[in-house]
């Protein structure tokens, strides 16, 4: 299963105390962890600032590139590239925080794994 991360996902290890990739070894066998070029960007361009978010952009930007593929898009804007990769068959599963982006996800029948509880990831369905 390919599974993509956005800017949130990333950043949850920080922002909420989530262990993303054990929670994804949980919830999806076989995974090819993907990040869209515009995440990469947009978490670094996070990183330059302080407190905690600039602490969580940082953590996230190292996971990003450590241990995820890198993929490059047509996109700028980091939603639209997630969007664009998922309708393209590029990955089976989005990790999101963003309602917006899940929403349009869920609406392009794109499964969705977002925080449910306080440390625990769960699978929606379109």
């Amino acid at each position: 299963m390919r599974v993509c991360l956005d800017t949130s996902a990333l950043m949850m290890p920080v922002e909420c105390g989530v262990r993303v990739f054990e929670e994804l070894d949980r919830l999806v066998d076989t995974q090819e962890l993907t990040v869209p070029r515009a995440v990469v960007d947009e978490l670094a361009k996070l990183a330059d600032g302080n407190g905690k978010e600039g602490t969580a952009a940082s953590v996230g930007h190292d996971l990003a590139t450590e241990r995820c593929a890198i993929v490059d898009h047509e996109e700028s804007y980091a939603d639209d590239a997630l969007v664009e990769l998922a309708c393209e068959g590029e990955c089976d599963y989005v990790v999101t925080r963003d309602h917006p982006l899940r929403d349009r996800l869920l609406e392009r029948d794109v499964p969705v794994i977002g925080l449910r509880g306080q440390h625990k990831l769960a699978i929606t369905q379109p």
